[in-house]
């Protein structure tokens, strides 16, 4: 057996007595130890205040004398408070630096019965920590007659030891992650394993998470449930506050997300708080962060690192504490290349970065998730639709194969099926309804083609029918092209790339992204704008 060794508080008055023959006739937790038949103490290091010196003497002796074999080593640790959970808990840190621990050769138990509650609570995270590498020890008196030795047993905080425990560690874990997908069985793996890895990160940190992935990969609803998980857990008392960050243009991106003053700018007429502050103690989700411009980027990196921010019009700073988990579609390591995202911006949100794939790479989950959009569905219209085996075989082949291409992504996927639902009055989607989806999806995918005749609606959706009239034919086929190379590319910096990929062979530097925002924004477009 290993040598033992016993870290604990003096008990100021749970080891307190008289100093006469009947303080024998009393349980005292700390001498208690030394005295158990079953455990044997060879050394025991004792903490206590410098005010308790004359006890911490007298019970060095009683354990001297009931426990000759017990090394006791004395520690002075005085608190300015005992109640002050930082005080307490930095110095127990630094005792625990400092002590020579070798768990190869020794055995530590850390006795939690005696010090103040504080300094319990300490001592048990220390040691789930394993700044302290030992077990917890508790001792209490017997019932009954009183008499001094009382009873003891320990604590292994590693549920690895307990199956019972870590089962339903397990369960718990696997309860959460299946709350993040909406209770969706997926069956895709890579998407599976991050998951559990945003439920881990979710709960256990509160640094920002970046959701990365092509539009309707299902950032936002991901970033609420995040939200969800945590508030279940009471990490988060606040809001779940959510923005488009490509809604917020010019000077209005400003007031909106920091708020401002009254008679900060012309319309201003009384103050207002801003996102930051609305989201303070919850989530604030910043959905295509992307589109945010560089001095708002700055601002916003302030005010995570510090959590501080000036209203417009302010001439004092305003706090909020949230987390923060920002969503875009963007390539944002070419955005920094390019000096239209701040470098250091995008390494503090850099830290938690989690790629969502899109439908047409998780083609295994789409079962499931057709499953999802029916109940989705039902809870909306009050109408319970269900496929009939042909008509689920059928939508499947296509939906699982190769020339379904899922532009759209999820979003797609439930037009199509509340498509289907609503012109199935009688409650069963049948083989023609899904034949006819079939159809409409080949249309809308092959619809963003040149030429297809389906542009025209494609570009008065966009512009709508003035707008669109104002342009010339000529311009109208070019931007017809574009916006269906953008509605196939995942961000835009590779629409660039695929639309100018024989002259940017000429040129010596190239800013693909640049030159093809500037060309919609010709017409009054955004890359957000054609991806929704």
């Amino acid at each position: 057996m290993k040598p033992i060794t016993v870290i604990g508080f003096l008990g100021s008055t749970l080891d307190a007595g008289k100093f006469g023959p009947s303080r024998w006739n009393k349980w005292r937790p700390t001498v208690s130890i030394c005295m158990q038949e079953d455990l044997r103490v060879d050394r025991f290091v004792l903490m206590h205040g410098r005010q308790h010196q004359r006890l911490a003497d007298f019970v060095i002796q009683d354990i001297r004398d009931v426990s000759p074999e017990t090394e006791v080593s004395p520690h002075v640790l005085d608190f300015d408070d005992p109640w002050d959970f930082e005080e307490v808990y930095t110095k127990l840190l630094d005792f625990a630096r400092d002590f020579p621990f070798d768990p190869d050769t020794h055995d530590y138990l850390i006795h939690i019965t005696t010090g103040t509650h504080v300094a319990q609570i300490c001592l048990f995270l220390l040691t789930e920590a394993r700044f302290l590498p030992g077990k917890l020890l508790q001792t209490q008196p017997r019932r009954g007659q009183p008499q001094p030795i009382g009873t003891w047993n320990s604590i292994d905080l590693d549920l690895s030891r307990y199956d019972s425990i870590a089962t339903r560690f397990a369960e718990a874990r696997a309860e959460s992650a299946s709350f993040l997908k909406s209770g969706i069985e997926t069956r895709n793996a890579a998407f599976n394993r991050m998951i559990e890895e945003i439920e881990q990160v979710a709960i256990r940190s509160r640094a920002p998470i970046l959701l990365m992935g092509p539009t309707g990969a299902g950032k936002s609803q991901l970033a609420r449930k995040i939200y969800e998980l945590k508030k279940l857990r009471h990490q988060v008392r606040g809001p779940f506050v959510e923005v488009n960050c490509a809604t917020l243009k010019g000077d209005s991106a400003m007031s909106a997300l920091f708020g401002h003053k009254k008679g900060a700018f012309t319309g201003a007429a009384q103050d207002r708080a801003g996102l930051l502050k609305s989201a303070d103690s919850g989530v604030l989700f910043l959905d295509e962060i992307g589109e945010l411009g560089i001095d708002e980027q700055a601002m916003i990196l302030r005010a995570i690192e510090e959590g501080r921010f000036l209203p417009v019009g302010s001439d004092s700073e305003a706090t909020s504490d949230f987390q923060l988990i920002a969503g875009t579609n963007r390539d944002l390591i070419g955005e920094v290349a390019n000096g239209t995202f701040r470098e250091d911006l995008f390494a503090r949100l850099n830290l938690w970065t989690f790629a969502l794939p899109g439908l047409a790479d998780r083609r295994e989950d789409i079962a499931p998730n057709l499953d999802y959009e029916l109940e989705r569905f039902a809870e909306r219209e009050g109408t319970q639709v269900t496929f009939n085996k042909e008509a689920r075989e059928a939508y499947l082949a296509f939906a699982e194969g190769p020339s379904a291409t899922w532009l759209g992504n999820f979003r797609d996927l439930a037009a199509s099926v509340t498509r289907m639902a609503t012109l199935s009055p009688s409650g069963r989607i049948d083989r023609p309804a899904v034949e006819a989806e079939l159809s409409r999806l080949t249309g809308l995918w092959s619809g963003s083609a040149p030429h297809s005749g389906h542009g025209r609606a494609l570009l008065e959706d966009l512009l709508g029918s003035e707008r669109l009239d104002a342009i010339d034919p000529f311009d109208q086929v070019q931007l017809e092209f574009v916006v269906a190379t953008c509605r196939k590319s995942r961000s835009l910096s590779e629409a660039g790339r695929m639309l100018f990929e024989n002259s940017r062979k000429l040129r010596k530097s190239t800013n693909d992204a640049d030159r093809l925002r500037k060309y919609l924004a010709r017409f009054e477009l955004s890359w957000s704008d054609i991806q929704d």
